[in-house]
């Protein structure tokens, strides 16, 4: 049996070019479980982590919907809204549209807080058929009339869980509440908790539900090892373990701010470049350090999970938990940013006395034992 394509799902050449041109060849598997349904119209109730080609999943249906209708975008009336926790995951998203529709001369605009909102204002005012937004600047610009949601066709929730975490469902409620009844709806979530799984029936009619199994995105191609050292020799390992050039883009997690920067200090401090982002830093701040580590400037990034979402960049060699996560769902969230699109990588932990229940939680939650490792 041959692999499908997305020319055999249903998409048109125009978004098959575009895609070539992104190196995206074989559609993964949520993508070909979601896109015939989502060109049919169906709503769509995703369970599925990072790394898995969601983006793809949702936005190439979008372009295709939108071009094929040939409405030309009113001023402040977008025809799709994508709504995402981060703004580096609004961000992420609103490249992939740029990237995907090319072709289609369709306009797109991704608005977020903590920058200056004229250029935003601007941007809706010239008339959008893609709008990806956080909630929090989203809603500040609804309720002062600068946007509105007369055309709108279509609505996506990606990474609802993680507006869970963040405490913006009430703010989603509140949006959801002025759009059109009559438009197609999307959920994507890497877990469901209750309180996801009730928004999902609240606002999704009939849906075609996906689920991409975590543990099979974790199993199958990165290698998964666990150092067990004390927190005192955090330090001296993750020095050590920089010295072998094989890390070549490495990026480090931790689980607080102050932890992030404590650990690019550390590696500055042995000559090693390194940038933290996390959420106290400005939006400037943590595109420079993302650009910075993208480009090969910076060989390590140090991150907190509430950050992690929206890294998306090619090529990371190695993921390095220098504290473990307290959220197994996290686990997976960081070790598949070396993972991306069905590249192969590698994770190391470090696990010290009071992480062991961490550990326990990670590996039932994956359903494998992570192999014990030595420094050599």
């Amino acid at each position: 049996m041959t692999s499908k394509t997305f020319h055999d799902l249903g998409v048109a050449e125009v978004l098959c070019r575009a895609l070539e041109a992104e190196r995206h060849d074989t559609p993964t598997p949520i993508q070909a479980g979601a896109i015939p349904p989502l060109l049919a119209g169906r709503d769509l109730l995703g369970t599925a982590q990072t790394g898995t080609g969601k983006t793809a999943a949702f936005a190439v249906p979008i372009l295709q919907r939108l071009a094929a209708e040939k409405k030309r975008a009113q001023p402040r009336a977008p025809r799709a809204l994508i709504l995402a926790p981060t703004r580096e995951l609004a961000t992420q998203i609103g490249s992939r549209f740029k990237a995907y529709g090319r072709h289609t001369g369709l306009r797109h605009a991704v608005i977020f807080g903590g920058v200056g909102e004229v250029p935003q204002i601007k941007a809706l005012a010239g008339g959008l058929d893609i709008l990806v937004a956080t909630p929090g600047r989203l809603l500040d610009l609804l309720d002062r009339r600068h946007v509105r949601f007369d055309d709108l066709t279509v609505l996506v929730l990606d990474e609802a869980d993680r507006m869970l975490d963040m405490g913006f469902v009430h703010d989603v409620r509140r949006i959801v509440k002025v759009v059109p009844k009559a438009r197609q709806t999307m959920l994507f979530s890497a877990t469901m908790p209750k309180e996801i799984a009730k928004l999902a029936a609240e606002i999704l009619a009939d849906p075609v539900r996906i689920d991409i199994s975590p543990a099979v995105v974790t199993v199958e191609k990165i290698d998964q090892r666990v150092f067990f050292v004390e927190q005192a020799q955090k330090r001296a390992l993750l020095d050590k373990l920089l010295r072998d050039p094989a890390l070549e883009r490495v990026l480090v997690f931790t689980r607080t701010k102050h932890g992030a920067d404590r650990v690019v200090k550390q590696l500055r401090h042995a000559q090693v470049e390194a940038e933290a982002i996390h959420g106290n830093k400005s939006q400037n701040a943590r595109e420079r350090a993302l650009a910075r580590f993208r480009a090969g400037e910076a060989r390590v990034l140090v991150a907190t999970d509430i950050a992690s979402r929206g890294i998306d960049v090619t090529g990371v060699t190695h993921v390095i938990n220098y504290e473990l996560p307290n959220i197994p769902e996290s686990y997976v969230h960081r070790i598949g940013r070396t993972a991306r699109a069905g590249a192969g990588g590698t994770a190391l932990s470090f696990c010290d006395t009071g992480e062991r229940a961490y550990l326990r939680d990670i590996e039932r939650f994956t359903r494998r034992a992570l192999s014990p490792a030595k420094a050599g």
